[in-house]
């Protein structure tokens, strides 16, 4: 996305500006609950990587509507405070939609300072629909299976056989969840998270959102302010744009980042031997599609699982070294080997695939309308492909059954709020999957927010992921709540990005580190 250092605060300084901290008496610590919440039954559930999480389960309502109607459980998890001034629950969620955040929480709380983690129960969750919440949707398993149809329709038998894909999905989902579709959606989420609140025993509600997570988080504050005790937003979706322009703004983004790493692999010939020319390297990228269309390596990488696999390098630079290699690999030394263990790394379906995209679907079919008309959809896309064209139709095919979708839509929430607290909001100037504009657009919208700008950056969730910068802010927030106060521009504090990646100084290189972790947390597309 473009860049707007010039505008985005009054002085481009790591934390510009003076803080400002909501007034001791509201953020005074409450002692910490003599028991748990009767409602649920917490058990161990640790991991090598989290030894102190636990989890449990909470039945809400289908149709929140209906409070004594059909009940839906929820599985949560958790790692409990330490300290003995407890600061109450703090909710966390990854995005997706269709995103479980029951492993965030174990993230979550050994990512932030440890005395700050300390005053919280950090709590996960699978939304309805999601992972161990039941019933959890897969409407058609092996959707994305490879080979699959060339996402590029530039023949009427291609895009022929991607509507026919689109269509079966939307009608395996209507035959099989038909009940419960018209429940899996933001706003009924947003009320289930204030039943977990309920359910922990607490009259307010700290929150920490990413990608999705933020519209979620957005929308729980609209409909329940009074609520609200903090509120963490990161990389956040563009709240005026549910979800048909969400998508379109996406492509253009993603273009932009796809060229961006392409020109760092042209900065690091050297490694590569693909040119030093950013648009000959970009040349060969898009030949080594086409071949891939003809003739898919190993019988799995195709063009369509070709843009799945480098599109996670538009979502998190660290993944850029591998997918180098790979690409360097098939067009220097004709070896697929590479190539195709990329796709199996970062673009192959995983035991979760079906159930995630299912949620996804779900989610932002109700929410919202969708053009129904698919020339309306043939236009919009064609238009945008001669300026964007790494993504744009494989991005279309994906939120295509919602011009198919067997439930009618919601209207998207209004999420202007002036009855919160201080939020804190943080976005990265070249994000690719929540473009820069939505921050600023959720800045104006939710009343006394601080935006956190990461200026420069491109990555997708940005917090706890290796910016001290960033997480100091984030650090001090939620031990006080407070927030930075820039005064003019867009951003009330800036922080640099850190550096991008460096080649590969071995096959055996690992992609250990708090981004990479975090990064296989996060769901894509949202």
């Amino acid at each position: 996305m473009r860049q707007r250092a010039a505008v985005l605060c009054g002085a481009a300084v790591i934390a510009a500006g003076s803080v400002t901290a909501v007034p001791a008496e509201a953020n005074a610590p409450r002692p910490a609950p003599s028991a748990p919440a009767a409602d649920l039954h917490w058990k161990k559930c640790a991991t090598e990587d989290y030894p102190t999480l636990q989890c449990a389960s909470l039945d809400v309502p289908l149709d929140h509507a209906r409070p004594r109607g059909r009940q839906i459980t929820l599985a949560l998890s958790r790692v409990p405070h330490t300290a003995e001034a407890y600061q109450g629950p703090l909710l966390v969620n990854p995005g997706g939609p269709g995103g479980s955040g029951l492993t965030l929480a174990g993230f979550v709380a050994s990512s932030l300072p440890a005395d700050v983690a300390a005053q919280y129960d950090v709590v996960g969750f699978d939304p309805r629909g999601v992972g161990k919440s039941a019933p959890a949707l897969d409407c058609l398993p092996g959707h994305f299976d490879p080979v699959r149809p060339d996402s590029l329709p530039d023949t009427p038998e291609a895009e022929q056989a991607n509507l026919a894909r689109a269509k079966s999905f939307a009608d395996a989902c209507g035959d099989k969840y038909a009940d419960v579709l018209p429940y899996i959606d933001t706003v009924s989420a947003a009320r289930d998270v204030d039943a977990i609140r309920a359910a922990l025993g607490s009259e307010k509600l700290n929150y920490f959102g990413y990608s999705y997570g933020t519209y979620l988080g957005a929308v729980y504050a609209r409909l329940y302010p009074q609520r609200v005790r903090r509120l963490v937003l990161d990389s956040v979706v563009g709240p005026e744009d549910v979800w048909y322009d969400a998508n379109l703004n996406q492509d253009l983004a993603f273009n932009d980042r796809h060229r961006a790493f392409l020109a760092w692999i042209a900065e690091h010939d050297a490694a590569y031997g693909l040119g030093t020319d950013p648009e000959r390297v970009e040349a060969a990228w898009y030949a080594m599609r086409a071949a891939l269309g003809k003739r898919p390596a190993g019988g799995k990488v195709g063009a369509a699982e070709l843009e799945d696999t480098y599109m996670p390098g538009g979502y998190y630079n660290g993944y850029w070294p591998y997918l180098a290699e790979a690409f360097a690999a098939y067009v220097n030394d004709e070896d697929t080997g590479p190539l195709v263990e990329a796709y199996e790394d970062f673009g192959a379906p995983d035991a979760s695939a079906g159930n995630g995209y299912s949620v996804y679907t779900a989610v932002q079919c109700r929410d919202a309308a969708w053009p129904r008309d698919w020339d309306r959809w043939r236009d919009d896309n064609w238009g945008l492909y001669g300026k964007a064209p790494f993504m744009v139709w494989n991005n279309a095919w994906y939120n295509a059954p919602c011009a198919f979708w067997p439930t009618e839509s919601r209207q998207p929430v209004d999420v202007a709020n002036g009855d919160l607290p201080p939020v804190l909001l943080f976005q990265a100037t070249g994000d690719a999957a929540t473009p820069y504009e939505g921050g600023v657009t959720a800045h104006r919208l939710l009343g006394g927010s601080a935006l956190v700008v990461e200026e420069g950056g491109g990555n997708h969730g940005i917090t706890l992921s290796g910016n001290d910068c960033l997480d100091e802010h984030l650090a001090a927030y939620l031990a006080d709540g407070t927030v930075p106060h820039g005064g003019g521009g867009e951003a009330d504090a800036v922080c640099p990005a850190l550096p991008d990646p460096k080649p590969l100084e071995s096959k055996a290189a690992s992609t250990s580190s708090r981004g990479s972790s975090l990064h296989g947390l996060l769901g894509f597309r949202g």
